[in-house]
């Protein structure tokens, strides 16, 4: 099945540029027969496919490494799931990564610097097609267009308020738009709200190939449930956990009604290099296909070198990524069958036909602090990931450059290395909101609060996701098994600091990391946003 039916919002929109400045140009001919052909602001866009053309370049955005790299490391980095480490000096970049685990990053960090130009960049795009959409006769499809739109700046902005805080709403474009300081975060969030209570009614409730990647009522849905969530560490009101039941109920009474939504039965299986339109967990999904939507990357990232020719990769990975030992303990805890446990590379490694992945090297290549007489002797030395991380320079966050320091911690393989690619770029669609998460967020909302509905309890809710991964079920749940829960259905999918700023577990200690200051639990501005707009003030901390 194709990912999306032609690719065709992302083929088409490398000619939005061309497009829109025919739109507005008069005829350069006075030709006495009309020309049937030309593109006029009458005859497009009209059609859904006109308007998705369009408005693909807005989604763009998501692509290029801005979320599929930056968002979920920045995202997975600071809380308790990862570590990434230097190898002799290599993956160091000036302590980037090592601040993201202290939480101490600064002003200047590229991640932090990309991601807000990419984000306001995607609301400057919406802002610039908006009026040529609003410009257009009243129809249904015109109306779907706008709704999408309005609904992916909203995502945009909590992106961006979850990251930073208070930030510029901009909902203007053009040349007399003027700089302004920051809007608060409650108001923010409210602009979110109003925005997405206002278009849903306008969105699509289709879910398959049609409307893969696109806002629908359920990313919608999802989006607001995500925000009532945490309108409590958003704004510093009362949680709205009935809210929050609300937004989960309308995504879970279409999946009872229509099937549309659901556990797909094979976890593992989701994430493979061809999941898409197929799986029904996913209410909202980056589509990476390796050449058009590159930088999903997670192999490059997380697997050892030594693995390449299991997996049939077409380069040498990295794995300077780690798994955090007690995240990986939240696995294994139950000590049942649960298949999510599947994602992980642990101990010894063997290829597929059970033979062990042997690395031909020398004492000192193995060990570099081997101080015995035979530094050159041969060594075939059986890869072995250890569940510890052991810092031979901690100044550095350096694990050592040898086999053995190469081989610290247990790596995740979530999103499984695609030996299709002719390059490090996989084929896995990335999800943003699943259905698991939906059944979650209620299980957690009635935690705190909120009325049951439908008949459900925060265990039998947890237990539907348990069953799925064929886990022991639950008899009795609080809040700190359910964030555990979390951290084995979402690993590494961008979901972990704001989990844990919610549960108020942002900052307890975990790897090295001491740091237990409330300001880091949003980013420092960029420094070169703050020099191009002096109305920008600095987040507390890192002035």
């Amino acid at each position: 099945m194709k990912k999306l039916e032609d690719m065709k919002f992302i083929y088409k929109s490398i000619y939005l540029i061309a497009l829109t400045l025919l739109l507005f140009a008069g005829s350069c001919t006075d030709l006495e027969v009309p020309v049937e052909s030309e593109l006029t602001a009458v005859n497009f866009p009209n059609t859904e496919e006109d308007f998705i053309a369009i408005a693909g370049p807005a989604y763009r955005f998501l692509h290029y490494k801005f979320y599929t790299i930056n968002q979920i490391l920045v995202q997975e980095l600071t809380g308790d799931m990862a570590i990434l480490t230097a190898n002799g000096g290599n993956w160091y970049d000036d302590g980037r990564y090592q601040n993201y685990h202290l939480h101490t990053p600064t002003p200047d960090q590229r991640f932090l610097r990309e991601s807000w130009a990419a984000w306001y960049n995607g609301v400057s795009k919406i802002n610039s097609i908006l009026p040529l959409f609003e410009g257009k006769e009243e129809s249904e499809v015109r109306d779907l267009a706008i709704a999408e739109l309005r609904a992916f700046r909203a995502y945009l902005y909590f992106i961006l308020q979850d990251n930073w805080g208070g930030v510029p709403i901009v909902t203007d474009f053009g040349p007399e738009v003027e700089l302004k300081g920051r809007d608060s975060r409650k108001d923010v969030c409210k602009f979110i709200e109003d925005e997405l209570l206002e278009v849903l009614p306008n969105l699509s409730g289709e879910t398959g190939v049609a409307t893969y990647a696109r806002m629908t009522q359920w990313a919608a849905y999802a989006l607001l449930a995500k925000l009532y969530m945490n309108w409590e560490v958003y704004t510093g009101e009362a949680g709205r956990w009935n809210d929050a039941v609300t937004a989960c109920d309308k995504i879970i009474a279409e999946a009872q009604t229509n099937g549309t939504i659901a556990l797909d039965p094979d976890y593992l299986a989701m994430f493979y290099p061809d999941n898409g339109p197929q799986i029904k967990d996913f209410l909202f999904a980056i589509p990476c296909d390796g050449v058009h939507m590159q930088e999903h990357i997670p192999a490059r990232y997380w697997l050892h070198r030594g693995l390449r020719y299991k997996y049939e990769l077409p380069f040498n990975p990295s794995g300077s990524v780690k798994a955090l030992p007690e995240y990986y303990d939240k696995f294994v805890v139950w000590n049942d069958n649960d298949v999510r446990k599947g994602i992980w590379l642990t101990g010894k490694q063997y290829m597929f036909d059970g033979s062990p992945i042997i690395i031909e090297t020398t004492n000192s290549g193995l060990d570099d602090r081997y101080n015995g007489p035979n530094p050159n002797a041969p060594v075939d030395y059986h890869l072995e990931f250890t569940r510890e991380i052991e810092f031979r320079n901690l100044v550095t966050f350096d694990t050592g450059n040898d086999e053995l320091g190469k081989a610290v911690g247990y790596r995740c393989n979530k999103f499984y290395p695609d030996k299709n690619s002719i390059t490090r770029n996989q084929n896995n669609d990335l999800p943003i909101f699943r259905y698991a998460d939906i059944l979650l967020l209620k299980a957690e909302a009635i935690l705190r609060g909120a009325n049951a509905t439908m008949g459900h309890t925060p265990v039998s809710l947890a237990n539907m996701v348990r069953t799925r991964a064929k886990a022991m079920p639950y008899t009795t749940l609080d809040l700190d098994e359910l964030l555990d829960e979390r951290a084995r259905e979402l690993a590494y999918e961008g979901w972990r600091r704001n989990d844990l700023i919610r549960f108020g577990k942002f900052e307890e200690p975990w790897g090295v990391k001491t740091s237990t200051d409330v300001r880091k639990r949003i980013f420092p501005i960029p420094q070169e946003q703050i020099d191009r707009n002096p109305l920008l003030e600095q987040n507390p901390s890192y002035e």
